[in-house]
Formats: structure tokens, C-alpha cells, sequence
């Protein structure tokens, strides 16, 4: 079948002669003395080539990927990435090997050792799919310990996926994918159905679809590709199958949603693989915590009072704080004489409480229960204070995990502003900002404190900001910006805000990016005026201006009724009280006259009256 598609194509391609078998005619490389025959994969950054390497010892067959053109100026970038990949590579057991890498008529060109099958390979010749939790087990232990081998060497994989975990003469699993999208970072591809992905779609991390934006890529997220391959090798389908991209880009980045994982798991595994499918990165466990879980559960069976042959996985007690996952507390470690504070609530500006403002660690309580308490001397307190460590966050040179930190020399590609990720005992520091699709690396003497945000706030762009990195709405009145209210912090302090204040209509989005650095506080301290407290009451909900019209409206109905009706009722006494007057005049004339008047007489005028009494004199 091969055979039949190859002789349609033609015989000079990639500058290779084409052959289904023989050795005639070979076209040569040399740099490799390669020849290509029939091509047997192809993925999204390229084609995989079944071919033929000569040497002075004999021929070889060898997998070549050739990799979507790029451009002339990014090809040496790109060729030196991979030439400083191929260098650390040497002596790692579970990575597979490579052998060279070249250019080849503006093509690069990736010459690998062949292995016959793949654990993508294997699923297709099974019943459903599925493979069995023993070969789950084996298979997710030697890639989590490739995978780890690799990020020691500070590379990412980004691409894992079953097809790419290659299986050798022993059945043991090898990465096959040595990371090509982070080597093609920030390099435009020239192929019509490509863009600017950092991997395959249905195995994704929600930060890989944008690393600029909602970034940095990080060794967490190989643990996201981890925990979808591991979930189809058990379930024997795709994450997302059937689904378009942009439906997996909606699934994964807006809804949040993560791949269902399938019940009867060993806890430890459980609860790793749960722990993969943190949106935020931070919250993922490393691949070292993955390895710990699948070799802790690799010879574990199930039995009718569950599991047994489970060796401890690492876990926290309940003493956690709400709000972050153990996977978070376990890549900050305390040592004796480290300082310490109490640990920041997520999403928060400002510590809710204080118990220990800044001490040093004296005393780790670590006995056979594994309490995980240490001892924290705090100055002008006697007594050291007992407190668990997951309480506790690390302080060096007065800077902690999770600061809103700020680049003393501003640089234009990318935002200032951003979250420390990591800051070692020397002084070395990972920042998350907002335009880098990586960590920025650097000192802590680069660093300095910035103004911090949290989820709730009320911010808009500053006055002197024209032109803003994404876009932001104006206000109508005096076509200020629009203010609104933060509903997510992203890893790299990227905010996102949403307008309450303003009502839309149809498809009309009312959710909008925020860069830290163009951004300024707004609540009802920091306005000025009567007015501007007022404009701010309207940023909480767009309904703010017609209830107060409403209300006004009624309010002036209704004080305009009862003023109506007050002279309303003066007017009706005044005129009572002017015809009772009228009445008792006439009756005082008439009273007069009757008694002037002869009794029959009167009685026949005044018929009304009340007849006069006449006296006798």
C-alpha cells in the first residue's frame, strides 16, 4: 500500500530518489550517506521517513523526521536548538536515540534510530483499544522517568501523546518525541495548515494554546500531555475525540474542562493524574511526583478489600491551606534556618492572618507520623511557635513564591510585571510575564516589589496608556476606559476582567485581557468626587443607572402625590372654613330680623330658620 501511494509522488523529492526496496540508484547525503524509502507517519510539525543510513560497518535503518519548511533566517536558530539538544541527550536510558541532525534543501532534517512499533501502535491491534493497567503501569513509569531526564536538562516535551512513546526490543516505553515544538518556539512555519500551535490539539494544556497570553509553558505542562496519554492508553479513545480545534480550544481554555479519568485506578495514580488536569500549572504535580505514584503502585492488584501491594505515595494531611493543591506544597520545601511568614491565601493582595509576620525555622518535627510541623522563631516572642509547613511559604532576600514583582529595566516585548514562580536559596528567580511564552530567568537584584491584584478588584487602564497591549473598552461618557471587575488571575499575572457595568447584547463578548503594567486600582477611596464614587457605583452592575432612575422617578411620583394632596387639603379646608363663615353670618342676619318680626310672620319668611323665642317683656 506504502509502495502504491510513494509512485504517485515525485522521484526528486526532498532532493531524495525515492525506492520501495534495493539499493539502486541511492541518492546520497553527505553528511549522512542517507536514503529515504516510503514515509511512515506524519504529524503536526512534519513527516516521518522510514530510510536507510549507510556506514562503514553496514546499512541501518533509521527513522527520519523532516520537519515543515522554515524560514532561511530562523533556520539556524532552530538548527543550533536541536544540535545543543542532541548534546545533552547522550546517556539517557529512556529517551530514544538520535543521530544527527541536518539540512537538506531548506528542509531540517531529524535522523533517529527505527523501532518497530509504538505504544500507539500496540492500542490499534487491541480489543477497544485499551491496554491493561499492568502495561499502563510499566509504560506510564518509563516515560514519566524520560520525561524527568529531560526536564533535568531544562528541555519540554509539549507533544506526548501514545503514538510518539515508542516501544523498544524489551517493551519498554522511550520517548520518541524530543521536544520539537519547544524547539520551534517562536519560529513561524510556512506549511498552509500550520499555526503558531506548540503541540497537538487534543493533548494540549490550556497555556500551550497561548503562551504569551495565559503562559508561561512550563515542565508542569508536559504533565497535562502525561495525563491525556495515559487516560487513552486506558480508555482506548482520544481526550476530545470528535471535536473540532476550536471546540478544544473552548473546552480546555474557557469551560476548564478536563478528560474524564476512569474509575478503578490505584489511589496514588488517581490522584495524580487528577492533579495533571489543574488549569493553573502551578497546582500540577512534577514529573518526579508522577514517577513516585506509578512506581508506588506498579505491582499493586485489586482484590475485594481493594488495593494491595501499595508502597506511600507522598501526600499532605489536612493541615493544607484551602485553596492549594498538594502538588503546589510539595515543590516548596523547608529546611532548618530557612525564613518563613505565613502563607498568602490564593487570589489574594494581602494575608488574612498573620500568625507569624517573619521568623526562622529552629526545629523540624519530623517523627515516625510525619506531622510535618516545624518550630518558628519570631522576634519578640519567647517561645517558638508550633505551626504546620504547609502554612508556612519560604521568604529570600524579602521575596516569596506568588509576589507581584516588578523588572527594574522595563523591555518593551513583554510586560514588566509579573508573579515569581520560584526564587532558590541563592538568590536565582523564574517570573511569569505577560509577551513571554517561558519562564524569564534572572537574579533577584533584576526584582522589586509591585503593586499586587486579586481576584474581585476593580481596575481600568491608566490615563497615560494609549494604545493597551489587548483590547479594552471606553466608557460613553467622556470616552475615559471603561472600569471593570477581575474574575481570574492567569500564572503570568495576565488579568482577566469582565464589565458588569456594561450591558451587551447577542455575541458581543464582555470579557477582556488586562496587562498589569497598564493597569490602576478603582474603588470608592481613590475617587475623588461625589461624581466619580457615583461612576463607580455603575461599574458594579449595568442595572445601577435605571434602578436609580427608576426609583427616582417613583420617589418624585410619590412626593409629588403627597404634596398634591396636602394643598389639596388645605384648599378644601379653607373653602369649608369660608362657607361656614357665609353660613353663620346668614344665620346671625336672618335671626336678627326674625326678631323684629311677628312669629307668623317669620315663620312664613325664614321657613329654614329656626323659629325666634320671643319673650315677654
Amino acid at each position: 500500500m506504502a509502495a502504491e501511494v510513494i509512485r504517485g509522488q515525485s522521484k526528486s523529492f526532498l532532493g531524495f530518489e525515492i525506492v520501495e526496496g534495493g539499493s539502486d540508484s541511492p541518492s546520497v547525503d553527505p553528511s549522512f550517506s542517507l536514503k529515504l524509502r516510503h514515509r511512515i507517519g506524519r504529524g503536526v510539525f512534519g513527516d516521518v521517513w522510514l530510510g536507510t543510513r549507510y556506514l562503514n560497518d553496514g546499512d541501518h535503518e533509521v527513522a527520519v523526521k523532516i520537519l515543515h519548511p522554515i524560514n532561511t533566517k530562523d533556520m539556524n536558530v532552530v538548527r543550533d536548538r536541536l544540535e545543543n539538544l542532541l548534546s545533552q541527550l547522550k546517556g539517557l536510558e529512556n529517551v530514544c536515540e538520535i543521530q544527527g541532525v541536518s539540512v537538506i534543501n531548506g528542509r531540517l532534517c531529524i535522523i533517529m534510530k527505527h523501532y518497530d512499533g509504538s505504544v500507539g501502535d500496540k492500542m490499534a491491534h487491541m480489543n477497544g483499544g485499551k491496554l491493561s493497567l499492568e502495561d499502563v503501569m510499566r509504560y506510564g513509569a518509563d516515560v514519566a522517568q524520560g520525561i524527568m531526564e529531560l526536564h533535568s536538562r531544562g528541555f519540554l516535551i509539549l507533544s506526548l501523546k501514545p503514538c510518539n512513546i515508542l516501544l523498544n526490543d524489551n517493551d519498554r516505553a522511550m520517548l520518541g518525541d524530543i521536544g520539537i515544538p519547544y524547539m520551534l518556539r517562536g519560529v513561524p512555519l510556512l506549511g498552509p495548515d500550520m499555526t503558531r500551535r506548540l503541540g497537538t490539539p487534543y493533548y494540549m494544556a490550556p497555556e500551550q494554546w497561548e503562551p504569551e497570553i495565559r503562559g508561561p509553558i512550563s515542565f508542569e505542562t508536559d504533565s497535562w500531555g502525561f495525563g491525556c496519554s495515559i487516560v487513552e492508553m486506558l480508555t482506548g479513545s482520544q481526550p476530545w475525540v470528535g471535536k473540532s480545534v476550536q471546540e478544544i480550544y473552548k473546552c480546555v481554555v474557557m469551560r476548564q474542562e478536563k478528560p474524564h479519568i476512569p474509575a478503578g485506578l490505584p489511589p496514588a495514580v488517581e490522584n495524580a493524574l487528577a492533579g495533571c488536569f489543574e488549569y493553573d500549572l502551578r497546582n500540577r504535580p512534577l514529573m518526579e511526583d508522577i514517577l513516585h505514584a506509578f512506581r508506588s503502585s506498579e505491582n499493586a492488584t485489586y482484590g475485594d478489600g481493594g488495593w494491595t501491594g501499595l508502597v506511600n505515595a507522598k501526600c499532605l494531611d489536612n493541615c493544607k491551606p484551602v485553596g492549594y493543591s498538594e502538588w503546589f506544597l510539595l515543590k516548596h520545601q523547608l529546611q532548618m534556618g530557612d525564613v518563613v511568614r505565613s502563607r498568602k491565601p490564593p487570589n489574594s493582595s494581602k494575608p488574612q492572618s498573620m500568625e507569624i509576620p517573619e521568623g526562622t525555622i529552629v526545629g523540624m518535627l519530623d517523627d515516625a507520623d510525619r506531622s510535618g510541623f516545624v518550630l518558628v522563631r519570631v522576634h519578640s516572642i519567647h517561645d517558638p511557635i508550633r505551626a504546620h509547613r504547609s502554612t508556612l511559604e519560604r521568604v529570600s532576600f524579602g521575596f516569596a513564591v506568588g509576589d507581584w514583582v516588578r523588572l527594574k529595566e522595563d523591555r518593551k516585548k513583554h510586560s514588566p510585571v509579573g508573579i515569581l514562580h520560584d526564587i532558590s536559596r541563592g538568590g536565582e528567580v523564574t517570573v511569569a510575564l505577560v509577551g513571554l511564552e517561558t519562564l524569564w530567568k534572572g537574579n533577584y537584584t533584576e526584582l522589586q516589589m509591585s503593586e499586587a491584584y486579586c481576584v474581585g478588584q476593580f481596575v481600568k487602564i491608566k490615563s497615560d496608556v494609549c494604545s493597551p497591549r489587548f483590547e479594552w473598552p471606553h466608557q460613553t461618557r467622556g470616552g475615559e476606559w471603561a472600569t471593570g471587575r477581575i474574575i481570574k488571575v492567569l500564572p503570568n499575572g495576565c488579568l482577566a476582567v469582565n464589565f458588569p457595568g456594561r450591558l451587551t447584547f447577542g455575541k458581543e463578548g464582555n470579557d477582556f485581557l488586562a496587562d498589569p503594567a497598564e493597569v490602576e486600582l478603582v474603588s470608592f477611596t481613590t475617587c475623588s468626587s461625589i461624581v466619580k464614587k457615583y461612576h463607580h457605583l455603575e461599574d458594579f452592575h449595568w442595572a445601577v443607572r435605571p434602578i436609580l432612575i427608576v426609583l427616582g422617578l417613583f420617589t418624585a411620583m410619590k412626593t409629588g402625590l403627597f404634596v398634591g394632596k396636602k394643598i389639596g387639603g388645605s384648599k378644601c379646608r379653607m373653602r369649608r372654613s369660608a362657607k361656614q363663615g357665609v353660613l353663620q353670618t346668614g344665620e346671625g342676619k336672618t335671626a336678627a330680623a326674625a326678631a323684629w318680626l311677628p312669629p307668623k310672620m317669620a315663620n312664613a319668611i325664614f321657613r329654614d330658620a329656626a323659629a325666634p323665642s320671643t319673650t315677654s317683656p
